[in-house]
C-alpha cells in the first residue's frame, strides 16, 4: 500500500467513545452502532461549530499495539470547545508525524479492508492516535476516505 509521510496540526473531535479491541468478537458491530449511534440519533446535527463537513473515525488510547483494547470514536473536527450535548466527548489529535493512505471504496467494507492490510505492514506505528477522514460528497459506493497512521 502506498502513503506519504505528513505532518499534523493538533485537531479536536467531538463525538461518541467506546473502549473495544480487535479480538473483542462484537468489535466490528460496535463500531458500527457507533456510526449509526452519531448519525441516527442526532448527534452529528447537534455539533454546530463543526470546522468542516468531514466525518472521522478515530482511534486512541492503546493499551499496547494491534493485540491491546484501545477507545474507538467517531465525530467530527471542531473548531472551538463550545457547548456539546451531555453524550458528546472531547478528544485531541496530537501533532504529529503520520503515514497518510487514501483509501477509495465502497463506505461499509473499504475501511476494514485497509485495517487488515495495515495490520500486515511493517509499519514504524507509535500507538498513540490514527484516524478515518472520509471526505464529503462522496456516493457510498465510491468513498474517499483519508487514513492518517501516526510513526515514529
Amino acid at each position: 500500500m502506498n502513503y506519504e509521510i505528513v505532518e499534523l496540526e493538533e485537531k479536536m473531535v467531538a463525538g461518541l467513545k467506546i473502549r473495544t479491541s480487535n479480538s473483542d468478537p462484537d468489535m466490528g458491530k460496535s463500531i458500527n452502532d457507533l456510526w449509526q449511534g452519531f448519525y441516527v440519533n442526532g448527534v452529528y446535527q447537534s455539533i454546530l461549530n463543526k470546522q468542516n463537513d468531514k466525518s472521522i473515525g478515530l482511534y486512541t488510547n492503546y493499551e499496547s499495539d494491534v493485540t491491546g483494547a484501545y477507545d474507538a470514536m467517531v465525530g467530527c473536527e471542531i473548531q472551538n470547545l463550545s457547548e456539546f450535548p451531555k453524550d458528546v466527548l472531547i478528544q485531541t489529535i496530537p501533532a504529529g508525524k503520520y503515514a497518510k493512505f487514501i483509501v477509495i471504496g465502497d463506505m461499509h467494507t473499504a475501511a476494514g479492508e485497509f485495517w487488515a492490510k495495515l495490520w500486515a505492514m511493517n509499519l514504524d506505528r507509535k500507538y498513540s492516535c490514527d484516524y478515518e477522514e472520509y471526505q464529503s460528497g462522496c456516493d457510498t459506493e465510491h468513498v474517499e476516505i483519508h487514513m492518517y497512521i501516526s510513526v515514529n
